[in-house]
């Protein structure tokens, strides 16, 4: 198991998609190491206890990002917070 954070959701600059986040996982930092996380599920747990499943779909940009969507979509208060995955 891997711990991330996630960053942001993902967003151009006039909109914003509610349940696509991009998440930085812990010691990668390219493209081709972040393109072996594809296909993973990933596990946000609330302040409350609560798990939210997601899925990492893809890598984002060159500097190891991942692009994660979860099902249900995530609260604002997400973003900052730790992510793991499986």
């Amino acid at each position: 198991m891997t711990e991330g954070r996630i960053i942001q959701f993902r967003r151009g600059r006039k909109t914003i998609v509610n349940r696509h986040f991009l998440i930085e996982i812990n010691g990668i930092s390219d493209k081709k190491a972040a393109e072996k996380f594809v296909g993973k599920e990933v596990v946000w747990t609330s302040p409350a206890g609560k798990k939210i499943n997601g899925k990492i779909s893809g890598a984002h940009g060159n500097n190891g990002v991942v692009r994660a969507i979860f099902a249900p979509g995530l609260p604002g208060q997400a973003v900052t917070t730790k992510v793991e995955i499986k």
